[in-house]
């Protein structure tokens, strides 16, 4: 076959657009003063920040003043988790709810604090990856503090029901935070109706320059500083801004989330051809659920192969995707996604997500089911582990 470049990890960050590009350049060759310096530059350089912060806000049905810039989406989970524990510390509210699948920056800075005396429940999901706000309201406490729920998983795509949580949670006087990296550009996101206090998102992740994120903290809430010794983002994180990427993901945001329905009409269409079409080689399966799903995101698990010589495998013929989570890559342990799900340790090795965007083409899409099944037949034909599950199971190939 004839072998061209296709992306399919946009999960794990995105290509800057040329528009992003072209807002952050003058920040980069001309004005490129300290936004917290007086003089012409350094005002334009300001100015060019607070125009972000506006964007950003527009893009979430918030405020400008309720718009924090950080690094990025790990960073502003980070601080809203250990900022919302100190805060309840302060009560004596040590108890955080949590789900099993949520990122990495979520659930190492639980651990962290579960270390440091507070106790944490992680919902238990259902085999698509969902929890339901019944789930949430019996696990909060009057002790809880924080109740942190991912908008949608960056692995196997599912959205959960934020509104629902955001209710609960605002009846309960529990502070809500939720990780909507993932779900910033991908579907509607109004943080005053869902009930939301606290919101991470990330730049790199829209076609933003990586490097610039930003948490949304609802009007009243007040919560202990990320780092001290500056004035920037209203003395709550000090440094100086990183300007050209805070105004590349102001451009991004607010054409991410311009036409969020028509862009979710074609990538569902697309990532549903690609799932019947990978769905017909034996002995594979989805994992996520097949409604409540990003757009552009498939996740699917292949009994007898790894996941990591399919991926080498897929970038030989010029396809670039993951086995789960870009952040874990280097790790032999299956995600803990799939393992949360119920796959056993054999198929949740075996996984591959593929994430398309607005720039895919359906031909890179034909490309895609091409390629997978006659990469998945090769590995198959060298892997003792499907023979014998072939034997096992009589299985006819």
């Amino acid at each position: 076959m004839d072998k061209r470049f296709v992306y399919a990890d946009n999960a794990a960050t995105t290509k800057v657009s040329k528009r992003a590009l072209d807002a952050a350049m003058p920040y980069i060759t001309e004005e490129y003063g300290n936004a917290s310096s007086i003089y012409e530059m350094g005002m334009n350089a300001a100015k060019a920040v607070l125009r972000a912060r506006e964007q950003t806000a527009r893009a979430l049905g918030a405020d400008a003043d309720e718009i924090y810039f950080t690094a990025g989406g790990s960073e502003s989970d980070n601080w809203a988790i250990r900022g919302c524990a100190e805060k309840g510390e302060e009560k004596g509210r040590k108890h955080i709810v949590t789900t099993a699948i949520e990122h990495h920056a979520v659930l190492h800075t639980c651990r962290y604090l579960e270390k440091r005396g507070f106790e944490v429940t992680y919902i238990p999901v259902d085999e698509n990856g969902l929890i339901t706000a019944e789930q949430v309201e019996k696990a909060i406490r009057a002790d809880t503090c924080l109740v942190t729920v991912m908008f949608a998983n960056n692995e196997i795509g599912t959205i959960m029901p934020i509104a629902q949580i955001g209710e609960v949670c605002r009846k309960k006087g529990v502070i809500f935070h939720t990780d909507a990296v993932q779900a910033v550009g991908n579907t509607e996101i109004d943080v005053k109706k869902m009930n939301i206090d606290l919101l991470s998102l990330s730049g790199h992740k829209i076609h933003a320059l990586k490097g610039a994120g930003a948490l949304y903290i609802r009007r009243g809430l007040n919560i202990p500083n990320l780092i001290y010794g500056g004035a920037q983002e209203r003395n709550k994180r000090a440094g100086t801004e990183n300007v050209p990427a805070i105004v590349s993901l102001g451009t991004a945001v607010t054409d991410a989330c311009s036409d969020i329905p028509a862009k979710a009409e074609r990538l569902v269409k697309m990532r549903d051809r690609l799932i019947d079409g990978i769905l017909k080689l034996p002995q594979t399966r989805l994992n996520g659920d097949r409604i409540r799903r990003l757009p552009g995101n498939v996740n699917v698990s292949f009994r007898g192969i790894e996941g990591e010589s399919l991926l080498l495998m897929l970038d030989m013929y010029g396809i670039a995707a993951s086995s789960g989570s870009a952040c874990t890559s280097g790790s032999l342990d299956p995600s803990h996604v799939l393992l949360a799900i119920g796959l056993p340790h054999e198929t949740a090795h075996g996984s591959l997500r593929l994430t398309i965007n607005e720039e895919t083409s359906e031909e890179d899409i034909d490309y895609i089911l091409e390629t997978v099944p006659a990469a998945v037949k090769r590995l198959r034909d060298m892997s003792p582990l499907w023979e014998r599950i072939c034997k096992t199971e009589n299985i006819e190939v």
